[in-house]
C-alpha cells in the first residue's frame, strides 16, 4: 500500500504534531496498487461484507431501492467471495472501507513523502528508538529502524482495519529460507511489544522454494503466512502443501506476458484451450486447493475488469479495482437478475476436477524448479527486483533523514 495525497515541499520528515492515537482524525487518501496489493482479507470471525454505500444526496433514491427489492452487482457479487478494493481513498471509506491492509516499503516510502500524514509520527518514533541508535554497525542500524518503523505503522492500520495486517518480509532474503525465518519472528518479537497479537498479522513472503519452505515452517509454528508472487500451478501446489494462510495470483500480470510472449506449457495449454491464463490458473489452484483439503485461501489479484471478477466468483478473495467497485456499485439489479450471477468456484465443481499423476506429486524444490515456465520465472524474478528497490530506497532515506529533527 502506498500513499498518495500530494507532492510535499521536501521528503524529509518534518516534526510529528500528532500521535498514533490520533489515527482517526483528520482525512488521508491511501492508495494500494496491485503492484504491490495492500488490502487484504477479512480476520475471522466473518466481518459484513463489502456494501455498497450511497451519500445523502441520494439517500431517498437508495431507500426507494431497498423498498422495492433492489440490490447493486456489488451486493450480488459479494455473496459468492469477499470483495477487496484495490484501491482504497480514506476520504471515501464509508464507499469502499478496507477491511484489512499491508505495510510495506512502499507504504513507508509513501509516509516519508507526506508532510502532514497521520503515520508520520509512527516512522519518526522508530527513527528516535534508542534500541536501534545504539546498534555500531550502521547496516544493522537501518535494518533496525525499518523493522521498527514497519511494525509501528502496522500497529496504526490494525487500529483503522477490522482484519489482519500483512507485512512485507525484505525481498532481499527472498531466497534464504532462515533468513526469513528470523526476520518474521524479530517482526513478531516487535508488534508483540505493543500489543498487536499474532491472530491480527500476516506476513506477506515471496513464493520462491525457500519462501515456500519458511512458509511450511511458520506455519508449523502458528504464525500465519501469505505467499505472493504465484503465478503457475507448481507455486500454488507447493504453497498449498507449505499450509500458506494466504495465496495470491496475479491474473492481469499473467494475461499481459502471454500476450507477449510463448514458449510457456502452462500459458499455451490454457489458450489452447481457448481459456484465459490467469483466470485459469486461479480456478485450477482453487480446485487443487479444495479437492485435496489444503487450508489455504485464495487471492486473485490485478483483476481488470467485471468480467474477471465475474469469472471468478466463488473464490475467497477477489482484489478489483475501485472504477470497476464503483461500476458494480452504480449498477442496480432486480431481484431476479441477483440470481443471475454464477458461482464459477465451488467446492463440489473442486472435487469433479482431475490432475494429471504429475501435478498431485509431493513439490520440493527440484520439482518446482523443473516445473516453473519462463512465465512465472520471468514475473517473480520482476517482482522481486521491484520489492529489492523500494527496501533499498527505504534505507537509502533513513539514512539520510536520521535522526529526524525533533529527536
Amino acid at each position: 500500500m502506498s500513499l498518495s495525497l500530494r507532492s510535499p515541499p521536501s521528503s524529509t520528515l518534518s516534526s510529528a504534531s500528532s500521535s498514533s492515537s490520533s489515527l482517526h482524525d483528520g482525512k488521508l487518501r491511501l492508495l494500494a496498487r496491485s503492484a504491490s496489493p495492500k488490502l487484504a482479507f477479512r480476520s475471522r470471525p466473518p466481518l459484513p461484507r463489502i456494501r455498497a454505500s450511497s451519500s445523502s444526496s441520494s439517500s431517498s433514491s437508495s431507500s426507494s431501492s431497498l423498498d422495492t427489492g433492489l440490490s447493486t452487482e456489488l451486493d450480488a457479487v459479494s455473496s459468492f467471495s469477499e470483495i477487496v478494493p484495490d484501491t482504497v481513498i480514506f476520504d471515501d471509506f464509508e464507499k469502499f472501507p478496507p477491511t484489512a491492509a499491508t505495510v510495506s516499503s512502499s507504504l513507508l516510502l509513501g509516509i516519508c513523502s507526506l508532510p502532514d500524514t497521520i503515520f508520520r509520527n509512527a516512522v519518526e518514533m522508530a527513527l528516535a528508538d534508542r534500541g536501534c541508535y545504539g546498534l555500531a554497525n550502521n547496516e544493522m542500524r537501518l535494518s533496525c529502524f525499518v523493522n521498527k518503523a514497519l511494525v509501528n505503522v502496522g500497529s496504526d492500520l490494525a487500529k483503522l482495519v477490522p482484519g489482519r495486517v500483512s507485512t512485507e518480509v525484505d525481498a532481499r532474503l527472498a531466497y534464504d529460507t532462515h533468513g526469513i525465518i528470523r526476520k518474521v519472528h524479530d517482526l513478531l518479537k516487535l508488534y508483540g511489544e505493543v500489543d498487536v497479537p499474532p491472530e491480527r498479522l500476516l506476513f506477506k513472503i515471496p513464493s520462491t522454494w525457500q519462501g515456500i519452505e519458511a512458509s511450511r515452517l511458520l506455519e508449523s509454528e502458528g504464525i500465519q503466512t501469505h505467499l505472493t508472487f504465484v503465478y503457475s500451478f507448481a507455486q500454488a501446489a507447493a504453497a498449498a502443501q507449505a499450509g500458506a494462510s494466504v495465496i495470491q495470483i496475479f491474473v492481469g500480470r499473467i494475461r499481459d506476458w502471454a500476450r507477449n510472449h510463448s514458449g510457456d506449457p502452462e500459458v499455451d495449454a490454457a489458450l489452447g484451450r481457448g481459456e484465459d491464463p490467469g483466470l485459469a490458473l486461479v480456478t485450477k489452484a482453487y480446485n487443487y486447493i479444495h479437492k485435496y483439503g489444503h487450508k489455504s485461501k485464495l487471492m486473485a489479484a490485478a483483476v481488470r475488469n467485471k468480467q474477471d471478477l465475474f469469472s471468478l466468483l466463488g473464490v475467497d478473495y477477489i482484489i478489483a479495482p475501485l472504477k470497476v467497485l464503483q461500476s458494480l456499485k452504480e449498477s442496480i439489479t432486480t431481484p431476479d437478475e441477483k440470481y443471475s450471477f454464477v458461482r464459477r468456484l465451488s467446492p463440489e465443481s473442486a472435487a469433479t476436477y482431475n490432475f494429471s499423476e504429475e501435478e498431485l506429486c509431493k513439490w520440493d524444490q527440484l520439482t518446482l524448479a523443473s516445473a516453473m515456465g519462463p512465465t512465472s520465472v520471468e514475473l517473480l524474478a520482476a517482482g522481486l527486483d521491484g520489492y529489492v528497490n523500494q527496501a533499498k530506497r527505504v534505507e537509502e532515506l533513513f539514512g539520510k533523514i536520521w535522526p529526524p529533527p525533533n529527536v
